[in-house]
C-alpha cells in the first residue's frame, strides 16, 4: 500500500526546515517556527521539541550528519493519540510536531518508512521520498545534485578538476 501523499508531504516539509545549501533554518527562531506551523494550520510546538523531533526523524532515515546531543533520547515523547473516524481509527495529534509525528507513524505503518532518504551530496542533504519502484533512488534530484556528482566523477575520471561544483 502507498504511503498517503499528504503524510509524505508534510513529513518532507519538516525535515527539510533546515537547508544546508540556502544556510537556512526554520527552527532558528520562534516567529519562523510559528509562521511554518500557521502556514499548515499546526499549532507549533516549543522549538526545542521541534528541534528534536527534526533531528531524531532526520538520523531514522540517515543522516548521519545530526549531532549526537541533538538526536533525541528516552524523554522525547510527541503527544499522540488515536480517533475514530468514519474510515476507521487513525492517529491524530494537537500540534505542528505531534502532526508530523502521527504522519511518520501513518507511513512507517503502511511499510514506507524506508522510502525515506537523505541525500548524499555534502552540500545538500536534503530529504526525499524515493518513489521508485525499486527503491533504488539515490539523489534528491537526478538534474541537480546527482549531475553535479557525474560531472565531478567524469573530471575526476577524465584527469580535470574534480573539485569544481
Amino acid at each position: 500500500m502507498a504511503a498517503h501523499s499528504g503524510d509524505v508531504e508534510l513529513v518532507i516539509e519538516f525535515l527539510n526546515t533546515f537547508d544546508l545549501e540556502e544556510g537556512t533554518d526554520v527552527l532558528l527562531t520562534r516567529h519562523e517556527w510559528h509562521a511554518w506551523a500557521h502556514d499548515r494550520h499546526l499549532t507549533p510546538d516549543p522549538l526545542p521539541e521541534a528541534m528534536r523531533l527534526r533531528a531524531g526523524l532526520r538520523a531514522a532515515i540517515g543522516d548521519d550528519t545530526v549531532h549526537i546531543e541533538e538526536r533525541p533520547g528516552e524523554q522525547s515523547a510527541v503527544p499522540v493519540g488515536i480517533v475514530l473516524t468514519e474510515h476507521g481509527p487513525d492517529l491524530t495529534a494537537s500540534t505542528a510536531a505531534g502532526a508530523v509525528f502521527a504522519a511518520a507513524a501513518r507511513i512507517a505503518i503502511r511499510g514506507d518508512w524506508r522510502r525515506f532518504k537523505i541525500c548524499p551530496a555534502h552540500t545538500c542533504r536534503w530529504a526525499f521520498f524515493d518513489n521508485s519502484r525499486n527503491r533504488s533512488r539515490t539523489w534528491c534530484s537526478m538534474a541537480v545534485c546527482g549531475n553535479r556528482e557525474k560531472a565531478r566523477a567524469f573530471r575526476k575520471r577524465s584527469g580535470g578538476d574534480a573539485t569544481r561544483p
